[in-house]
């Protein structure tokens, strides 16, 4: 019977400790936060610390509660600007495709696949890994060119893309965007 009373004695002196100091606790946080539904979500989360921990030898309950919400708020703060500086460094997204989009670029990597069958091995390979991304260097140590002729045989390996593309396709299929870097997408 003793732990009910105590129990009850508890629950009450927890209400009125929030009646009367929960509103002037979200106050002070939105005026950390700047936002009213964030301000009372962490005064809420400050009493339920308190209310979890309950401090034995606790004087001041209200700045044992000021301490912990300004320390939460500060902490959603930080987050906030983490969150946001994250994001900010994330790419953004594609924009949707339609279907007309990807039906065209099915189409225009389908041509430049062509295009690329009709030509040698190795200007076909030296496009595609330049349109990878591939460093001069990195494309002379991989295809075992000497670094200096790189630059030669890329021109003309692009040359003779676009010649096997526009016969094959005609000069009017050339998109304005350059051929390989439509087939390596998508």
């Amino acid at each position: 019977m003793k732990q009910g009373r105590s129990a009850e004695q508890a629950t009450a002196g927890f209400d009125a400790l929030f009646r009367a100091h929960y509103r002037r606790l979200a106050r002070i946080l939105y005026r950390i936060v700047g936002q009213t539904d964030l301000a009372e979500e962490l005064a809420a989360e400050a009493f339920w610390k308190f209310h979890q921990r309950r401090p034995a030898q606790l004087s001041n309950a209200e700045g044992w509660l000021c301490r912990t919400g300004v320390r939460l708020a500060l902490d959603a703060l930080r987050k906030g600007k983490r969150r946001v500086h994250y994001e900010s460094a994330a790419p953004q997204p594609d924009s949707p495709r339609s279907p007309e989009d990807d039906f065209a670029r099915a189409e225009e990597q389908e041509r430049v696949r062509q295009a690329l069958a009709q030509m040698k091995s190795s200007h076909a390979t030296l496009l595609m890994l330049r349109a990878e991304g591939l460093s001069y260097q990195e494309l002379a140590a991989t295809l075992r060119l000497h670094p200096a002729s790189v630059g030669t045989m890329l021109a003309r390996a692009e040359e003779r893309f676009k010649r096997e593309y526009e016969r094959c396709h005609g000069a009017a299929a050339a998109v304005s965007d350059h051929p390989l870097r439509a087939a390596s997408r998508g």
